[in-house]
């Protein structure tokens, strides 16, 4: 009997849908494929907004307020998902399409690179607007002191550990995406996005794409620390644990057990 259409995808299914998209992304013309990164760099800010005013002057314990902050950072990738968008962390899974040789290294490579500097524009343009609207004023101005603790607490990030929560951030993200696809709905979507994402906020783990957002805020409050060469310092090593994280973890290990070519004879 054929499963009924709000039963959720095998990962099996999930696996060829990840790499049929990532097809599709790679594919995209330069045009809507920055138009869409930018939005996606912005969608992620209005997630770390969300996050940074709901923990300012919390109470309620360190874990509970990392829970509820994760709650609300989950808004940026709902909005990726669910709205459309193209953020960089996420089509790290193009790797999947890349491993089955259906993408070209050269395609995925200019999709990542394109996507990345669109991300980052989008983030970067959304912190100078938090900045325009006054909004750091609120709370008698302690919403400005939590971005400026964010920033600095970043830069201050040793390389390694950087780039290992880097990884563990991305290993999340991506099974985000992963587990969103084996949904019908948009209730289901969403759903699945929150936990992993929850998570990877509460574990205090390092995404690219927000930290864009934040170091971008960080520089333009002139937080002590915080300056060009602190802000590659911490996105170097965090981005390349994001790529490790969910090309390897995620896109790879899934494409071993789904999508590579059996031996006849084995």
């Amino acid at each position: 009997m054929e499963p009924a259409s709000h039963d959720a995808y095998a990962p099996a299914e999930i696996a060829l849908l990840v790499e049929n998209i990532g097809v599709r992304k790679a594919e995209l013309p330069f045009v809507p494929l920055t138009v869409l990164g930018v939005l996606a760099g912005a969608f992620i800010a209005f997630g770390a907004m969300f996050f940074t005013t709901t923990v300012t002057g919390s109470t309620a314990g360190f874990g509970f307020t990392r829970v509820v902050g994760g709650l609300a950072f989950s808004l940026g990738l709902v909005l990726v998902l669910i709205a459309g968008a193209e953020l960089f962390t996420g089509n790290i899974l193009i790797v999947m399409a890349w491993a089955d040789r259906k993408v070209t290294s050269s395609r995925l490579l200019r999709n990542w690179g394109v996507i990345y500097v669109a991300n980052f524009i989008g983030a970067a343009a959304m912190a100078q607007m938090f900045v325009w609207s006054g909004l750091l004023s609120l709370g008698n101005g302690a919403v400005g002191d939590t971005a400026v603790a964010i920033a600095g607490g970043k830069v201050a990030i040793p390389w390694l550990e950087a780039f290992m929560r880097g990884v563990l951030c991305n290993t999340l993200v991506c099974l985000a995406v992963w587990l969103s696809l084996s949904a019908r709905t948009v209730s289901g979507k969403i759903l699945a996005i929150v936990f992993p994402i929850t998570a990877f906020v509460a574990l205090g783990f390092e995404h690219s794409v927000a930290n864009m957002y934040f170091l971008s805020l960080g520089w333009l409050l002139d937080v002590d620390g915080v300056t060009l060469a602190t802000i590659a310092g911490n996105l170097v090593p965090v981005t390349l644990g994001n790529i490790l994280g969910g090309a390897v973890f995620v896109a790879l290990v899934y494409w071993l057990v789904y999508l590579r070519p059996q031996d006849p004879a084995a």
